[in-house]
């Protein structure tokens, strides 16, 4: 209990994606079992940065670039702050904005935007930024082995970004374009995922332990209240096998129940 690392997950399927968390869901790594997922991913990242962004873009500083791409990596899951980032980098905001856009074109990432209605609060509008890969991602940022991903300062913001490329993914195989936000206040209330369907708006917390409470549904609770008859039922994702009512409105749900 208490990390994605624990308990059994409820189907074989939901094995495959929690114990293919650090090696990711490329097809090549998927396909061959056997294949050294660390060595595949490092000749991945240098095959993208030698011939995929060349064609995209003349980037002269390759080495500076593969840097951002990994300081971008360790921010997975959370509010971006450009000006930070390009300092901590040593590049303009301009380069980091075009920097950005490339690694969305070349579907490395994709940013997650706040979703904002006029509900008399002041929300936070900077994005947030995902990796399409959970393995690509633990390799950007040094993660060698599971439980080091799990238990980890990043577990919680991997376990997130997962479920995150999961719906994201769900959307674009179905041809659509993903209604997928997120919310905070400036108060600090925050739900992590908010999906936009049907003319409602339906808020997910991401939760990696098992230990299901009812406190997990505390945000999502808030959120319906504000958006009191356009928020539909609540849920909390987790690694776990249970789905539990936590609240009015809020249930748990599997990983493997997406």
């Amino acid at each position: 209990m208490g990390n994605w690392k624990g308990n059994q997950p409820a189907s074989t399927a939901g094995a495959r994606i929690v114990g293919g968390i650090l090696r990711g869901f490329y097809p090549e790594i998927i396909c061959n079992p056997d294949r050294d997922g660390r060595l595949w991913q490092s000749s991945y990242v240098q095959t993208y940065l030698e011939r995929d962004i060349r064609n995209l873009r003349n980037i002269g500083d390759l080495p500076l670039f593969q840097t951002f791409l990994r300081a971008l990596a360790a921010r997975s899951a959370k509010i971006l702050n450009l000006s930070e980032l390009s300092r901590e980098i040593g590049v303009s905001v301009n380069t980091a904005k075009d920097w950005i856009s490339i690694l969305e074109a070349s579907f490395q990432i994709f940013i997650l935007r706040p979703y904002y209605a006029n509900i008399g609060k002041r929300l936070v509008k900077s994005p947030k930024v995902y990796f399409m890969d959970t393995g690509l991602l633990c390799y950007l940022v040094g993660l060698r082995d599971v439980e080091h991903a799990a238990s980890g300062p990043m577990g919680g913001a991997i376990f997130e970004n997962l479920v995150a490329a999961e719906l994201f993914k769900i959307f674009m195989h179905r041809g659509e374009e993903p209604a997928l936000y997120y919310w905070r206040t400036s108060a600090g209330s925050e739900v992590d995922l908010v999906i936009e369907t049907q003319g409602k708006l339906v808020p997910l917390e991401v939760k990696q332990s098992e230990t299901l409470r009812p406190e997990m549904a505390k945000e999502i609770i808030n959120f319906q209240k504000d958006f009191k008859g356009k928020a539909g039922q609540g849920y909390v994702i987790h690694p776990g096998n249970m789905i539990l009512p936590l609240g009015k409105g809020v249930i748990s749900l599997p990983l493997t129940h997406l």
